[in-house]
């Protein structure tokens, strides 16, 4: 038996395209065509990824997630039509661990849920807490939590794993492609934007000066320093 992948879409051509691609990586999939048979089907068989379609008739994808979260925790890969991103903020909120925005391609697709697979069966990391008194951060790398002045904040795993990978490079200048790469396990010159959303998703959790931009490089953990 391959890995279960719920596959929530309406478009009918979407959804059997993404099934039959990934039936021919090896993965098991189930579809649902509108958000209520998701959350029903999800409960039912217990897949291993949702790939969830941001609009549905019924209720949406947003409303799915936070359903399927609060019963069970599952990774999720949210498709969008829709490059607005405050719809994207908020499924990362909710617990999606990433995106994909419509047209995409099957290749990336597969990349991206391999590379959520692979955060979800991940080995816990051993005991270590990262402490960023500058910016009133504790990361406790085994149980994955972050606090700022004690006090958790939830994380959804993509997002803990990028705080994480740029605490460690200890204020170093990290590009895209390598972000890419470390946190989300694939390269080929796509997913530079996934990098940019989730980016600013942990501003908003964690405060605008936890992650700071360096123009036409990359990111570093910490605030942009002052202008001399």
């Amino acid at each position: 038996m391959g890995q279960r992948i719920l596959i929530i879409e309406d478009e009918t051509a979407i959804a059997d395209a993404v099934a039959a691609r990934l039936q021919d990586e090896g993965f098991d999939t189930y579809i649902a065509a509108d958000g209520l048979a998701g959350v029903e089907l999800c409960s039912r068989i217990e897949p291993d990824l949702v790939v969830l379609d941001l609009m549905l008739p019924g209720i949406d994808g947003l409303e799915v997630c936070r359903q399927i979260q609060a019963r069970r925790r599952v990774p999720v890969l949210m498709l969008t039509a829709r490059d607005d991103e405050a719809d994207l903020l908020v499924g990362l909120a909710v617990g999606a661990d990433d995106y994909l925005t419509k047209p995409f391609s099957q290749r990336e697709l597969v990349a991206r849920i391999r590379a959520v697979l692979r955060r979800a069966t991940e080995e816990p990391a051993s005991a270590q807490v990262l402490s960023l008194p500058g910016l009133r951060l504790e990361l406790d790398l085994a149980a994955r939590r972050v606090a700022i002045d004690g006090e958790l904040v939830h994380l959804t795993p993509t997002e803990f794993d990028l705080v994480a990978r740029l605490a460690q490079a200890n204020g170093a200048v990290l590009s895209r492609e390598r972000l890419l790469d470390e946190v989300w396990g694939y390269s080929g010159g796509f997913g530079a934007r996934t990098v940019d959303s989730h980016v600013r998703a942990v501003r908003r959790k964690l405060g605008d000066d936890t992650i700071r931009t360096v123009h036409a490089v990359g990111y570093a953990i910490g605030p942009t320093e002052p202008s001399a």
